[in-house]
């Protein structure tokens, strides 16, 4: 389940910058998730909960924002956010997408002058935004 990985990754980020700050707890973070990233976020939040428990992260509000996939023509330099992955492709392809997000060029191809050589601006991974301390 790589959604504990991630939990845990945000941890103990957000646990060092805690403690480069010389914070002793930690009140907020905000934890950002690209679409393209397709985790379950309950199992996501849960991780995150019980992976605080005893930190200076317990007890702390968190807030997630979700990041729409937002793409880019390296032909014609177009940007455009696709609404929903899904909508765009197949179950195969999106799982797909989701282990090698970059083969969404295969698949997509720009609106504006329909070139293939297509680049991931915005959407995808898990990365904290922000984080409030004391």
């Amino acid at each position: 389940m790589h959604e504990w990985a991630l939990a845990e990754a945000v941890i103990d980020a957000v646990i060092d910058v805690a403690a480069k700050k010389n914070a002793s707890k930690i009140t907020e973070i905000e934890i950002v998730i690209g679409e393209l990233q397709t985790i379950d976020i309950e199992n996501f939040k849960y991780a995150l909960d019980v992976l605080r428990e005893g930190t200076p992260a317990e007890g702390a509000k968190v807030r997630f924002i979700t990041e729409k996939p937002r793409l880019r023509c390296n032909i014609c330099g177009y940007e455009w956010t696709i609404g929903s992955i899904s909508s765009l492709l197949g179950e195969r392809e999106a799982e797909a997408v989701h282990f090698i997000p970059e083969l969404i060029q295969v698949f997509v191809s720009c609106p504006k002058c329909g070139g293939g050589d297509i680049e991931i601006v915005a959407g995808r991974g898990v990365y904290v935004r922000s984080i409030r301390v004391e």
